[in-house]
C-alpha cells in the first residue's frame, strides 16, 4: 500500500484551491460593468472591448493580459473599477507581436479613474521597451472627474500617455488607433497622435468638447455627429485616416495595417528547439508549501520550469542561499537566479537560511549577471527571499557592500529581466533580487505570494509597539487582553497590504499566474524583448571592491 504524503497533499489542495480562486476573481472582472452592460453595447451595434481584442487577435495564437486585476477592490465608493476600465493585451496581430489597449466603455462608460493611466503607461511602456506595434482602441469618456485631482497634473497622469505618443512616433514605434465610440476632451489626442487613425461611422465621435459644453461656453447650437463624427473627420477636418462602417470593418482594416509593418533588427538571443522539462509544471502544486514560511527544495521547482538537460549551475558549492544557472526555457537561453528554500551548509559547516542572502550568495549572483549580460543571456530571477542577512557577523564582513554589488549589477543590467514572486518578497531581498523598482520587463507573482518591507509577524509586533507607546502617552492603560486584540487588528491590517492581490491591483505587478503558466509568460517576453536590439554596454560603475 503506498504510503500518503499528507504535506505534499495539503500543498496540493492549498496551491489549487488558490488557482480556483483566482481564476474565479478573473472570470468575474472579464464581465467588466456586468452582464447587462456587456448586451446594451451589443444593442448598439458594437462589439464589447474583449470581443474587439478577441477578433483581432490570430486564431489559435497565445497571448497574455498584462493588469487583469490592476483597480481589484480599489475605488469601492465609486462602484469599483474592474481591470482599471481598460484591457491591455500582449498577443499576435498577423503574425507580429503587439500590444492592445481597449477601452471597456461598460465601465463608467470607459472613463478614466488614476489606476487606469497607470495601466495604458504601463501598456506603452512594454511597447517602447520592446518596440513593438501598440494598437489603441478608443472608447472612453474621459478623465473620471471626481478623481481629476490624482489623473491630471502629475509627471506620471494622463499627460504622459500623449508624451509618450510623440517619442513612440519619433523612434519608429508603428501606433495605430481606432476609435469606436467616444473619444472627447484631452483623450481626443491620442488617436490624433497615433501614426494612423480610423474613425467608425455613427458609433464614434472625436471632439475636445461635446454638444452639450459647446452650447454652455460659445452658444452653439450643433449635433455630436455634425461636430466629430466620421464624416467630419474624414472628409472635413482630415483628422481620420480611414472611415469604417462598423467595429469590424475597423478591426479589418488593422489587421491589414499591421500585416504590412516590415521587420526590424532583432536584439538576437538564443534560442533552439524547446524541450519539455524533468518534472511536470502541475508538480509544483505538490512542492510550494502552503505555509509561505515553511522551507522547500527551489531546484525542484526550477526542474518544472526549465527546459530537460538544459542546466549548467554556476558555482554550485557556493553562496547557496542563491541558486544561479544557465538554462532553457522554451528554446530561450535564459539565466536563472533563484532563492533556495531550504537550509543550506556553507563551506565551514554551518547552517544558512533558506530565502535569506548572505554575502556569498550576493558576490556570486553579481558575477552570474555580469556574465549573462556579457553573452547577451535574459535573466529571469524567481524570488521567494526574506531579506538578507543581519547581525555581527553579517556586517563584519561586509554584507552591505555585498549586497550593494548585486544590487549595482542587477540594476545595470542591460540584457532583460523577468520577475516572479513565487512566495515570500520582503525589505532590500525585493531590490536584489529585481522587485519592480529595477525596471523587469515583467513582474509576475503566484497565488498566495506576498510583497512587504518585512514579515506580517515582525511588522505587527514593530508598529504595535508604536502604537502601544502613542496610547500609552495619551493616558490610556493597555492591559495584555487589549495588547492581544490591538496586535490581530494590526496583522490583519498589515497582511493585506502584503496580498499578491493588493499588490496587482495597484500595478506592482503585471500579473497573478497560475504557476503552471509561468513557462508562457517568459517564453512570449523573451520573443517581446527580442525585438528590441541592446544598445548600450554592461557597466557597474564605481564599486566598493
Amino acid at each position: 500500500m503506498q504510503k500518503i504524503d499528507l504535506a505534499k497533499e495539503k500543498n496540493i489542495d492549498q496551491n489549487k484551491i488558490l488557482v480556483s480562486d483566482l481564476n474565479q476573481k478573473l472570470a468575474k472582472i472579464k464581465l467588466g460593468g456586468g452582464k447587462s452592460k456587456l448586451e446594451k453595447i451589443r444593442l448598439q451595434g458594437k462589439m464589447t472591448a474583449r470581443e474587439r481584442v478577441n477578433y483581432l487577435l490570430d486564431e489559435g495564437s497565445e497571448s497574455l493580459e498584462i493588469g487583469a486585476l490592476a483597480g481589484f477592490e480599489m475605488y469601492k465608493d465609486e462602484g469599483g473599477c474592474p481591470a482599471a476600465g481598460v484591457v491591455v493585451i500582449l498577443g499576435y496581430i498577423s503574425h507580429k507581436l503587439c500590444v492592445i489597449v481597449a477601452n471597456d466603455s461598460t465601465v463608467k462608460a470607459g472613463a478614466w479613474f488614476p489606476i487606469s493611466a497607470k495601466k495604458n503607461l504601463r501598456a506603452q511602456e512594454i511597447a517602447i521597451e520592446n518596440r513593438i506595434p501598440i494598437i489603441y482602441l478608443v472608447d472612453s469618456a474621459g478623465v473620471f472627474l471626481p478623481k481629476q485631482d490624482e489623473i491630471f497634473p502629475d509627471k506620471e497622469h494622463f499627460g504622459r500617455i500623449f508624451r509618450n505618443n510623440a517619442k513612440m512616433s519619433s523612434e519608429g514605434i508603428v501606433q495605430i488607433a481606432a476609435v469606436m465610440g467616444s473619444c472627447v476632451a484631452g483623450g481626443a489626442y491620442l488617436p490624433i497622435m497615433s501614426d494612423e487613425a480610423i474613425i467608425v461611422d455613427k458609433t464614434a465621435s472625436i471632439f475636445l468638447a461635446g454638444s452639450y459644453l459647446v452650447k454652455a461656453a460659445i452658444g452653439e447650437d450643433v449635433d455630436n455627429e455634425t461636430l466629430g463624427g466620421a464624416t467630419t473627420h474624414t472628409e472635413i477636418s482630415g483628422i481620420g485616416d480611414y472611415k469604417a462602417k462598423d467595429d469590424l470593418d475597423a478591426l479589418k482594416r488593422i489587421k491589414a495595417l499591421v500585416q504590412k509593418i516590415g521587420d526590424n533588427p532583432r536584439a538576437g538571443f538564443n534560442r533552439i528547439k524547446s524541450a519539455i522539462p524533468k518534472k511536470k509544471a502541475e508538480e509544483i502544486y505538490e512542492l510550494l508549501p502552503f505555509d509561505k514560511a515553511l522551507p522547500y527544495d527551489t531546484y525542484q521547482i526550477i526542474d518544472c520550469l526549465v527546459d530537460q538537460n538544459s542546466t549548467e549551475e554556476y558555482k554550485s558549492d557556493y553562496g547557496k542561499t542563491i541558486i544561479t544557472a544557465y538554462a532553457r526555457i522554451d528554446g530561450w537561453a535564459v539565466g536563472i537566479v533563484a532563492n533556495q528554500r531550504k537550509i543550506v551548509k556553507n563551506k565551514k559547516g554551518e547552517n544558512q537560511f533558506g530565502g535569506v542572502i548572505y554575502g556569498d550568495a550576493a558576490d556570486k549572483s553579481t558575477r552570474f549577471i555580469a556574465n549573462c549580460n556579457q553573452r547577451k543571456i535574459p535573466l529571469v530571477f524567481l524570488q521567494d527571499v526574506t531579506g538578507f542577512m543581519v547581525g555581527s557577523k553579517a556586517e563584519h564582513n561586509g554584507i552591505i557592500k555585498d549586497g550593494a554589488k548585486m544590487v549595482n549589477a542587477m540594476a545595470n543590467s542591460v540584457v532583460p529581466k523577468f520577475t516572479v514572486v513565487m512566495g515570500n518578497s520582503n525589505g532590500a531581498g525585493n531590490y536584489a533580487m529585481c522587485g519592480k523598482a529595477f525596471d523587469p520587463r515583467m513582474t509576475l507573482s503566484w497565488p498566495g505570494s506576498k510583497i512587504a518591507v518585512m514579515g506580517g509577524e515582525q511588522a505587527a509586533k514593530v508598529l504595535m509597539q508604536i502604537e502601544k507607546s502613542k496610547l500609552q502617552k495619551e493616558g490610556e492603560k493597555i492591559d495584555p487582553k487589549k495588547e492581544k486584540k490591538l496586535l490581530k487588528e494590526i496583522k490583519s491590517r498589515y497582511d493585506k497590504q502584503t496580498r499578491d492581490y493588493y499588490a496587482a491591483a495597484r500595478m506592482w505587478t503585471d500579473a497573478i499566474i497560475d504557476p503552471i503558466e509561468t513557462r508562457k509568460w517568459i517564453s512570449i517576453g523573451i520573443e517581446a524583448a527580442n525585438h528590441s536590439p541592446i544598445k548600450r554596454k554592461f557597466n557597474m560603475g564605481i564599486l566598493q571592491v
